[in-house]
């Protein structure tokens, strides 16, 4: 089969490999159909991962057909799927508990072990989801919606709460729209004025822009000096996360759906005085895939806006390595592989 490897940083050729075995028992083999491009793969690709052996085949975005099933898989063949990319151990105290996201033997798709941006793979069935109604294409951008859905449902914020998203790329994008479809009062913060424009425009999103006015400023000036409900920091960015606790009201929570390397230094009297909760957030369960997928075929979720680029496998080293560092109009990008 045909696959894209990331020999080492920088380096992203096709190659042929060996095509994917027989499933074992509980295993499906899967043709896939379209990968989304997430920033992981981009990091992944400037050997900007800190937990990565290369080389690699990147991908975790991913829709597909069963073309095989094992042995006690009720899946048939033909039936499209939606990846769930996170493949847990099922027996340490954060499965057992139903949390397989945060898994302590956590093996990622595309990051712990090769991933998508193939023609085949195997996968365990548990991790697949019936993409029922939903076109292969769209079923592909579920997962990475399914990550600020699941941030939102963690927040356990309540309709019209004053809520603000910082950091306006796809993973903020992402929670603002399940945000807003919670009911939540939503604004987005970002330092780029082209991405605020992007969701002032096309999202209907209100917008502070971090480039004109301090932050400090900006959320003291939207919220009559109170801050907000509920903060979601999607930035990535250490200085934004520390910065995010002081915007939080009294009473209020700060999720952090973004991870970084560094440790995180706050003021524990101001965030006493609050009594504010602190919220990690990490991948998603299936309940969050659930919702996405429900909330596409709905219509409540603008895929046509949300992917703004596309290319085929044969293509995908020129484009995205072009995109890794020209991304400017990017908001996501697909690649169709079946």
């Amino acid at each position: 089969m045909k696959a894209v490897i990331c020999r080492s940083p920088g380096d992203l050729v096709v190659e042929d490999r060996p095509a994917p075995s027989t499933p074992p028992p509980g295993w499906a083999l899967v043709a896939v159909s379209h990968v989304g491009i997430c920033g992981t793969d981009y990091h992944i690709f400037e050997g900007k991962h800190p937990f990565l052996a290369y080389p690699r085949i990147m991908g975790h975005e991913v829709s597909g057909t069963v073309i095989e099933a094992g042995e006690g898989v009720e899946l048939a063949v033909g039936d499209p799927v939606i990846i769930n990319p996170y493949l847990a151990c099922g027996k340490c105290i954060a499965c057992r508990q139903g949390k397989p996201n945060c898994c302590v033997r956590i093996e990622v798709l595309g990051v712990h072990r090769d991933g998508a941006m193939c023609e085949r793979i195997l996968v365990p069935a548990q991790n697949l989801y019936p993409a029922n109604g939903l076109s292969l294409a769209d079923a592909a951008a579920v997962e990475f919606l399914a990550i600020g859905a699941h941030a939102v449902r963690r927040s356990l914020a309540g309709p019209g709460a004053r809520t603000l998203v910082i950091g306006a790329g796809p993973i903020g994008l992402g929670t603002a729209l399940f945000a807003r479809i919670a009911g939540l009062d939503v604004t987005l913060l970002d330092m780029s004025a082209e991405r605020l424009g992007f969701a002032a425009s096309e999202l209907g999103f209100a917008t502070l822009e971090g480039s004109r006015q301090s932050a400090t400023d900006l959320v003291r000036d939207a919220t009559g000096s109170e801050g907000f409900d509920v903060i979601f920091d999607a930035t990535g960015n250490t200085q934004s996360v520390q910065s995010a606790f002081a915007h939080v009201a009294h009473g209020g929570t700060l999720v952090l759906v973004s991870v970084v390397k560094d440790d995180i230094v706050f003021s524990d009297p101001e965030f006493h005085k609050r009594e504010m909760t602190l919220i990690g957030s990490r991948n998603a369960l299936r309940v969050d895939f659930d919702h996405v997928a429900a909330s596409i075929r709905d219509g409540a979720v603008p895929l046509a806006k949300l992917v703004t680029h596309r290319t085929t496998l044969g293509d995908t080293p020129r484009d995205l390595a072009r995109w890794a560092h020209a991304k400017s109009g990017l908001i996501k990008a697909v690649i169709q592989v079946g």
